[in-house]
């Protein structure tokens, strides 16, 4: 009677403390929980004995690396035998196949300790192993899913790169196989989504919920803060705008409809937006629909004014010649470091391209003046899809002062520098200096009498006052160099790079 209680009281001890371990082991399974190293820890300390979880190759997936027989470890990891035990140079050791998912090879789980096993420590080795394999298969979907996510944002971004370039032709090649329709438009709008780099990534996936994934959306290669969207359809904006609205801290600005072509042009256009966006209650901004210097001219004359202006680059292969251009084009908008991330390229290969065009055009692009005419050049080059009637009558006669001289263009530039006029500081005379001064504030600081700081502070200042950006180089800036060119402010710049006996020649009589 005695031995049938001993007996009784030793079998429920059994089932308590197996309903210890079993929910300890469960714990691991929790999501908080889910941890490969935890689990082996756990099993070395219940089991009082070195752990180690490797996978056939040898690679050490968690735990302590144990010494052991490599083909009684084959036989396990083939499937030859699911499990081992045994006693090897004073160690008991068990060996328990733990399955992979996908191509990844099975798994082996071994255990070493200095006393036998016995059958519960047995059991808990073997749900051990089940526990590490749903981990595995868990760990694996998940970093699966990380390659999955991971090499889609980068096809969106060669779309988008491609797309920089105006080609057009490839990018919606690239974009058929796994977004059929996305870029089957002529135009769509940019905008750029500014929040905090940590919580970029979140916000990637949410622009991609807002607009249904009928939009291209890429991580900006340039600025951690930066998320991009083109956006075919018009309900985009609205719905980039609600989800600004919802998240503090987060803002938007956007392009206006612009050519696929001119993806460049309408990247910019939405980072200046963003400049806007930032001083805006709602947080979010679209680019204005303002008068550009370059509507106000002759489209015939421009079209000629810009033939001639790039026609040094005429000789080159189209392919080099369309890099050179795309390249300087987004060099000029922004820095050659932001260019190069936008392009997928290195720093030094936009520089040579630019110093390339630089050569070619003769021209210097440290002058600002000379900048703002290669700038509107090119875009005027990208826009336009065919001659507009009465092109090339002027054709080698074409100046950069008969464009800017129309009184609808001098009116526009009187018009926008004179909102500068009511600051008593003399915001427009400062300006005017920064801007003849290549935009260094050190040299204009020197010519005005002035702290460099407080160049910088009015050039600033007078930001919100125009509406453009000035102190990143790029679309804003030019436009003001153009309208002081318009305006009689600032000489006129000498196009070296054109043909000898062109009105902007420097030989020229």
């Amino acid at each position: 009677m005695a031995g049938r209680e001993g007996d009784g009281r030793q079998r429920t001890s059994g089932a308590g403390e197996q309903a210890g371990w079993a929910q300890e082991l469960l714990e691991h399974l929790r999501p908080a929980g889910r941890d490969l190293n935890r689990v082996v820890a756990w099993l070395g300390g219940t089991a009082h004995a070195t752990v180690s979880l490797r996978d056939g190759t040898g690679r050490l997936l968690a735990g302590t690396r144990v010494e052991l027989d490599e083909t009684l470890v084959a036989d396990v990891t083939s499937g030859r035998i699911a499990s081992a035990a045994l006693e090897d140079r004073g160690r008991h050791l068990r060996l328990v196949r733990v399955e992979r998912s996908g191509p990844a090879p099975a798994a082996v789980l071994v255990v070493a300790r200095a006393r036998p096993f016995d059958r519960s420590l047995s059991d808990i080795v073997t749900h051990a192993a089940q526990v590490l394999e749903l981990l595995l298969a868990g760990h694996e979907s998940t970093a699966a899913g990380q390659r999955l996510r991971r090499a889609t944002a980068d096809l969106r971004l060669a779309i988008l790169q491609l797309l920089m370039v105006a080609d057009t032709v490839s990018a919606r090649r690239v974009a058929a196989g796994l977004w059929p329709g996305l870029l089957d438009t002529d135009t769509a709008c940019v905008y750029v989504v500014e929040s905090s780099p940590a919580a970029r990534d979140r916000l990637a996936e949410e622009c991609l919920s807002a607009t249904g994934e009928r939009a291209l959306v890429v991580r900006c290669p340039a600025v951690d803060g930066h998320v991009i969207v083109l956006a075919p359809r018009d309900t985009a904006g609205q719905e980039l705008c609600s989800l600004v609205a919802r998240r503090p801290g987060v803002f938007v600005g956007g392009s206006a409809r612009q050519g696929l072509a001119r993806t460049a042009a309408a990247y910019g256009q939405a980072v200046s937006a963003l400049a806007v966006a930032r001083f805006r209650p709602g947080r979010a901004a679209r680019y204005a629909e303002r008068t550009h210097p370059e509507r106000l001219m002759d489209p015939a004359v421009l079209h000629d004014w810009t033939a001639g202006v790039l026609s040094p680059l005429d000789g080159l292969s189209h392919h080099t010649r369309a890099e050179l251009l795309a390249t300087t084009r987004l060099g000029l908008e922004f820095t050659a470091v932001n260019a190069a991330k936008v392009l997928g390229v290195s720093r030094n290969t936009v520089r040579a391209r630019m110093g390339r065009v630089e050569s070619l055009l003769r021209t210097d692009f440290a002058d600002l003046t000379a900048r703002a005419a290669v700038h509107l050049a090119l875009n005027v080059q990208v826009g336009l899809a065919e001659p507009p009637p009465g092109a090339g009558a002027r054709a080698g006669a074409a100046r950069l002062a008969d464009l800017l001289s129309g009184p609808a263009l001098r009116t526009w530039a009187v018009e926008l520098l004179g909102r500068l006029d009511p600051d008593g500081r003399d915001l427009r005379r400062t300006l005017r200096t920064w801007i003849a001064a290549g935009g260094n504030a050190e040299r204009a600081a020197q010519r005005l009498g002035m702290h460099a700081q407080t160049v910088r502070e009015h050039v600033r200042s007078a930001e919100p006052v125009l509406e453009r950006q000035l102190l990143a180089a790029g679309g804003d800036l030019y436009e003001v160099v153009l309208a002081h060119l318009a305006a009689g402010d600032l000489d006129q710049p000498v196009l070296h790079g054109t043909k000898p006996g062109h009105p902007d020649s420097p030989v020229h009589e």
